[in-house]
């Protein structure tokens, strides 16, 4: 099965990637880039978006990317470091690219950035377990 019948069969399951209005903009094996605006319910009391939609973009970036290749990956640990902040009406676009890939063990950086100026929000990298699960059609 290739990298976007994949994520397709995964999205179509996702209640929450879709509540957060992702869109998968591109999907190979080991790298996904997803695209999603900014709503008002995404607003914490500081005005600015919460910390874990740009997580939870990054999150759902990192699992395309890694299942991508046919067996199916878990997030096995994951950090977050927030670098500007994001504004209702901003659109994000997160881009997850694999650096290193072992039989077990994928690892992965992903970059969010606004859409409309380009600036760096966030960078978030995250380790997979690969089982021998493979992703079948149905």
């Amino acid at each position: 099965m290739d990298a976007s019948r994949i994520v397709s069969r995964m999205y179509q399951g996702d209640a929450f990637s879709q509540w957060l209005g992702i869109e998968v903009v591109h999907v190979e094996p080991g790298k996904a880039v997803l695209s999603m605006t900014v709503r008002e319910e995404m607003i914490n009391g500081f005005g600015i978006a919460h910390g874990g939609i740009c997580y939870s973009l990054a999150d759902s970036a990192l699992a395309f990317a890694s299942n991508g290749h046919g067996r199916q990956a878990l997030s096995i640990d994951t950090s977050i470091q927030h670098l500007a902040p994001v504004n209702p009406g901003d659109t994000l676009r997160a881009e997850a690219v694999e650096e290193h890939q072992s039989n077990r063990l994928g690892h992965y950086r992903v970059r969010i950035t606004l859409n409309q100026t380009d600036t760096l929000v966030a960078l978030f990298k995250g380790i997979v377990y690969r089982t021998d699960k493979p992703w079948e059609d149905e």
